[in-house]
């Protein structure tokens, strides 16, 4: 090493780099809408805590060499298209009817970009110049002497094309409907006595499902706004240890099954009949859940993704690049994608091998 040309200043600024990279965190990853069946032609959409909204393409991570070797020197890859979408971390990611990218953060803003044009950019990584095509900000509170509160933060959505409604789980213990049409809010969902951390939408019922730090789900009627079933995944159980966030949740295909994420355990009910049917114990608090058909994925604060069976038994557990993972995504070819900490995203296929695995890059 010749230290002739040492560049103190250069040295510096690399180590600070590569630890804001190494502690940057993807909290969740959406496949894009494609009609071609092979995962490998398909972009994957990051949210991540510096707040981008990134754009990602498998084959040509593939082909830059991510899916080979299981080393821990994370290959960097190169986003086709990258956005500063919110002011401080970006939380969720959803696609609206195909067409409309929907992304949330901390800011408080639901915010939507035209996927065709995403995909049209002639020069991608300067998309931060794309604005969007829609921005959504959470109400204030009113406080005395009309003082506001600040904007609650939305920490998750959900979507319902068909009755043109977008769902957010937001920060001041309510959980908000949007109309799209409109872009205003026209219904409110209150009962919560902490923030939200969850929601999914029952399109099929007409019904919302919201996961709270208070430690309950609550199921509401989206036609009255009325809180029409609580539940508490461990109100029944006799535990040392109490977690009394629900963390996440997930409904299947059927509309039928609810499995509900509460510190390291997992909990199925079956929704027409109210009532809970199994649990299972997780070495880690659990992160993210979703259904597989009549299987169960969940991930969390460990490197792995468990899969486990209706009756709460764990079929196999897959070690994950992510020291915590915080998103599960599936794909309808039956690929997964694991996100988390260190800005990580593992491409799992379906057989359990690890078809690719890159870090994001960040703004």
């Amino acid at each position: 090493m010749d230290c002739r040309n040492w560049d103190e200043d250069l040295y510096r600024d690399a180590i600070l780099q590569e630890r804001e990279t190494l502690s940057r965190t993807v909290f969740r990853t959406a496949f894009a809408p494609n009609t071609n069946p092979n995962p490998n032609f398909d972009h994957i959409v990051t949210a991540s805590s510096d707040g981008s909204i990134a754009s990602y393409s498998i084959s040509s991570c593939l082909a830059m060499g991510c899916g080979s070797g299981r080393s821990q020197n994370w290959l960097v890859a190169e986003p086709d298209f990258m956005i500063q979408g919110h002011d401080g971390p970006a939380y969720d990611v959803k696609f609206y009817d195909d067409s409309l990218l929907l992304s949330c953060g901390d800011d408080g803003r639901i915010r939507g970009w035209k996927w065709k044009e995403i995909l049209g950019s002639e020069a991608p990584v300067q998309g931060c110049k794309l604005k969007p095509v829609l921005d959504l900000v959470n109400p204030q509170q009113k406080g005395p002497w009309g003082a506001l509160s600040p904007i609650p933060e939305n920490n998750a959505i959900a979507v319902d094309s068909k009755s043109g409604s977008v769902y957010s789980a937001a920060g001041d213990s309510y959980a908000y409907c949007w109309d799209m049409e409109k872009c205003q809010v026209k219904m409110i969902f209150k009962g919560h006595s902490n923030y939200l951390h969850c929601i999914v939408s029952c399109n099929l019922s007409h019904q919302v499902i919201t996961g709270s730090e208070d430690g309950t789900a609550r199921i509401w009627d989206c036609k009255s706004g009325k809180c029409i079933q609580v539940i508490d995944p461990e109100k029944d159980e006799k535990s040392e240890v109490s977690f009394p966030c629900v963390s996440c949740i997930a409904l299947d295909s059927s509309e039928s099954w609810l499995v509900c994420g509460k510190g390291q355990s997992l909990s199925l009910w079956n929704l027409p009949a109210r009532e809970w049917v199994s649990r299972a114990r997780t070495r880690a608090p659990v992160q993210d859940v979703l259904f597989d058909e009549n299987q169960i994925l969940a991930v969390g604060a460990e490197q792995l993704l468990t899969r486990l069976n209706m009756k709460g038994e764990i079929l196999s557990r897959i070690q994950c690049a992510p020291q915590s993972a915080f998103s599960i995504s599936l794909h309808p070819s039956g690929v997964t994608a694991v996100s988390g900490y260190g800005a990580l995203v593992d491409i799992v296929s379906q057989f359990g091998s690890h078809l690719c695995t890159f870090r994001c890059r960040g703004l």
